[in-house]
C-alpha cells in the first residue's frame, strides 16, 4: 500500500515527505494507521548519525494509532483496536523470560538492523528498499507495521498525543526511576538535564515520594517546567561554576539517587561528586563515541555507590505501559504539560524547536 513516511537521507539532510510502499502484514504482524508519534532525541541522533541503522530509511519509534489489519497468527488486538507502540523484544530468551525485554538476546537485530530479521524491508521507496523495522515499527508515516509484541492496548480514554511518548521517553524516565533507581521515600533524586526522559525521571520521582527533587537544566522554560511537574531545586548550570558544590549546597549529605540524561562527562563527573554514600547513579544519555565515566575509583569504593546504565527503563511494555496509563488516569503522570503537537508534514520544525528548548516534548500528529 501506498503511505506518506519521513524518510532520512544518507548525508544527514533534514527529513523530507515522500510517498513510499509499505507491505502488507505477514502472520506475525500488525499494521497500525498512525494517530501521533513522539520525536525522541534517538531519531534525531539516527536521521544524522545513522545510528548502525542504515539510511535511506524511516524512523520513529513512539508510534500511537488504530489497528488496521492482522496477520493470520496475530489474536491478542484487532482492527479499530486503540494502540501504542513500543520496542520489540523475542519474548523467547532469559532476559525476556525474567521480565527484562529491554536486554532481550535479539533486541539489535529485532530494532535497529534496518529489515526484518529475515533481511528484507517493510519499506520501498520509487522500488528500493529502505532502511526501516526501526524498533520494530518505523512509525514516522502515516501507516506502520509493527509486531504482537510492540502493541499495547490504550483503550477509549488516553489522547494518542499522551499515549505516543509513553512507548520510549516516558518508559525510560520513569521506568528508569522506579525499575532501576528504586529510591525508598523520602530519597534526594537529582536529574540532571530536563528533556522528555529527565522531565519524565522527575515524575517517577514524585510517584516514588522523592523528596528533594534538584534538577539541572540549561533552559529556563524546561527548569520551569520540572519545578511544575514535582521538582523542589532547580539549577541552571550556565551560571553554576561548580555543579557538585551546588548540588551539596541544597544537600549538604549528598543526593541518594542521581539520573543523568545528558551524556556528558563533566556532568556525569559533577553527579558523582555530589552522591551521598550508598548512592545510585543511573544514566540514559546517548553519549558521543568515546566518552568515559570520569571516576575516581577509590570514592566509589569507599562510598558504596553504584553506577548503572539506563536502557528503555528496564520495562516490560505490556506491563509497564498500562501501569503507566493508570498513573495518567490518577493524575500522577500530567505528561500533557511538556506535550506540543505539531502536524507531521513539519517534523523538521519539531525537531529545531525540541532541539532549541522552545519544545520539551514534540509530538506529531496526523489528519
Amino acid at each position: 500500500m501506498k503511505v506518506k513516511a519521513a524518510v532520512a537521507s544518507p548525508d544527514g539532510s533534514p527529513f523530507h515527505i515522500a510517498d513510499v510502499e509499505l507491505d502488507a502484514p505477514r502472520a506475525d504482524e500488525v499494521l497500525v494507521r498512525m494517530a501521533a508519534v513522539g520525536l525522541c532525541h534517538t531519531d534525531i541522533f539516527a536521521q544524522q548519525d545513522g545510528y548502525r541503522f542504515g539510511r535511506p530509511g524511516v524512523f520513529g519509534h513512539e508510534g500511537a494509532g488504530v489497528v488496521q489489519a492482522v496477520g493470520r497468527e496475530v489474536t491478542t488486538v484487532r482492527p479499530g483496536d486503540r494502540v501504542a507502540l513500543s520496542f520489540r523484544s523475542c519474548g523467547a530468551c532469559a532476559k525476556c523470560a525474567a521480565g527484562h525485554p529491554a536486554h532481550c538476546g535479539e533486541i539489535r537485530q529485532l530494532n535497529f538492523a534496518g529489515a526484518r530479521p529475515d533481511g528484507s524491508s517493510t519499506l520501498r521507496l520509487d522500488g528500493a528498499a529502505l532502511a526501516s523495522n526501526f524498533f520494530g515499527q518505523s512509525s514516522f508515516a502515516t501507516h506502520a507495521l509493527t509486531y504482537v509484541r510492540n502493541v499495547i492496548p490504550i483503550g477509549p480514554d488516553v489522547p494518542f498525543a499522551v499515549a505516543a511518548p509513553l512507548g520510549c521517553s516516558v518508559q525510560t524516565g520513569v521506568g528508569g526511576v522506579l525499575n532501576i533507581l528504586k529510591p525508598e521515600r523520602g530519597s534526594a533524586l537529582l536529574v540532571t538535564g530536563c528533556g522528555p526522559v529527565g522531565l519524565s525521571a522527575v515524575i517517577g520521582g514524585v510517584i516514588a515520594g522523592c523528596a528533594p527533587i534538584v534538577v539541572v537544566e540549561p533552559h529556563a522554560s524546561r527548569r520551569a517546567l520540572a519545578l511544575d511537574l514535582g521538582a523542589t531545586h532547580a539549577i541552571d548550570p550556565t551560571t553554576t561554576p561548580d555543579l557538585a558544590a551546588a548540588v551539596r549546597e541544597i544537600l549538604p549529605h549528598g543526593v541518594d539517587r542521581a539520573f543523568d540524561t545528558t551524556g556528558q562527562e563533566a556532568v556525569l563527573g559533577a553527579a558523582l561528586r555530589a552522591m551521598a554514600s550508598g548512592g545510585v547513579l543511573g544514566f540514559a544519555g546517548i553519549a558521543p563515541r568515546g566518552t568515559r565515566l570520569p571516576a575516581d575509583l577509590n570514592i566509589i569504593m569507599g562510598r558504596g555507590l553504584r553506577v548503572c546504565g539506563i536502557y528503555l527503563g528496564d520495562a516490560d511494555p505490556a506491563h509497564f505501559l498500562p501501569m503507566l496509563l493508570e498513573h495518567h488516569r490518577a493524575g500522577r503522570l500530567p505528561i500533557d504539560r511538556m506535550i506540543r503537537t505539531y502536524p507531521f508534514e513539519r517534523i523538521n520544525d519539531a525537531i529545531a524547536d525540541q532541539h532549541a528548548g522552545r519544545t520539551a516534548k514534540a509530538v506529531l500528529t496526523f489528519s
